[in-house]
């Protein structure tokens, strides 16, 4: 599916920064108002808000005067899931990653540099790109089932407070690796061929569904997946245990995966996974409840800032300058 980039409008010079206290390290306080000089320096208007609320009324009421330039979220993947949750598709988002993962501000090529972030909002370049919705909740990264959304479910019911950091992670994996059974999960999926939709099935321990190709440290579970083609990917493996998963995870990280007659990916428009036991999902790193899962695709659900040659690189194509003497 073809994407444009376009550019925000030179007239729309506010910036709304929602800082999520529960993300990131102590110092974003000091780093977000840099970032609000920086924008500055850049003839741009900044409000820093700290809750969703008021985050909506900001959106609202600048949205409508024409005046919304961006919608900065400081903070994690969780943080910019959340906003898109609360937003419409034609809001223009960008991240200023400050939390444990940024898969997403990672592969826009959008860092923690308050002065990079400030040059990208000025300059204004968007493009449109995918999502998914799981049990009617939008996701971004990815959605997956099995072991390693039982280990974030462990974390986040023990947490009280306070940032994650990755070795927040380990007594979680360490239970996870010493009580989850790998139930099998029953997948139905719909997708494409030629001009006809159609349905299949998969039993497998493992399920992703992911909408970019990064997963999380350094993992690219599907390297060729893309946000801009209305579709979602859909990864299995198919043997549940803790070597088989080892395993996994070591010809993942070394881009192997593929040599095993276990892994299979298949683009897709919609998923259904059940199990007859209780098994977890989560959603761009967050838990969510438990199967059944229905899944949909969602094109060019939502408008991103990013660095108008990190969207080149991806393949999205530049505006087409409009001729002098045109009809407007």
């Amino acid at each position: 599916m073809a994407s444009r980039i376009s550019f925000v409008h030179p007239a729309a010079d506010r910036v709304i920064i929602l800082t999520n206290p529960g993300a990131g390290a102590r110092n974003r306080i000091e780093t977000i108002f840099e970032l609000v000089e920086c924008l500055k320096q850049h003839g741009l208007t900044a409000v820093v808000v700290r809750d969703f609320q008021t985050l909506e009324q900001q959106i609202q009421q600048l949205g409508a005067a024409g005046q919304l330039r961006a919608v900065v979220a400081a903070g994690g993947d969780g943080t910019v899931a959340e906003i898109v949750n609360r937003t419409d598709a034609v809001v223009p988002l960008t991240v200023f990653p400050l939390g444990t993962a940024n898969l997403l501000a990672n592969y826009f090529g959008l860092t923690n540099d308050p002065h990079a972030l400030a040059t990208v909002v000025a300059a204004g370049a968007t493009a449109r790109f995918d999502a998914g919705r799981a049990n009617g909740r939008v996701f971004l990264c990815m959605a997956s089932c099995g072991f390693d959304a039982d280990v974030v479910h462990r974390l986040h019911s023990k947490r009280r407070g306070g940032h994650i950091s990755y070795w927040t992670y380990a007594r979680p994996i360490l239970e996870a690796i010493r009580s989850y059974r790998y139930p099998p999960l029953q997948i139905e999926y719909e997708t494409t061929q030629g001009a006809s939709v159609v349905k299949l099935t998969h039993r497998a321990p493992w399920a992703f569904v992911v909408n970019l190709p990064d997963y999380g440290g350094g993992l690219k579970l599907v390297p060729d997946a893309v946000a801009t083609d209305g579709e979602l990917d859909l990864c299995v493996f198919k043997r549940g245990s803790l070597w088989h998963g080892l395993m996994y995870v070591g010809l993942v990280k070394l881009r192997q995966q593929r040599v095993l007659s276990d892994y299979q990916t298949m683009r897709v428009t919609r998923v259904r996974i059940a199990s007859d036991e209780q098994v977890p999902y989560q959603l761009d790193g967050d838990p969510g409840a438990f199967l059944p899962l229905e899944i949909d695709v969602l094109p060019a659900r939502v408008t991103l800032l990013a660095p108008l040659d990190r969207l080149t690189a991806l393949g999205l194509t530049p505006p087409v300058p409009q001729r002098a003497g045109a009809a407007g």
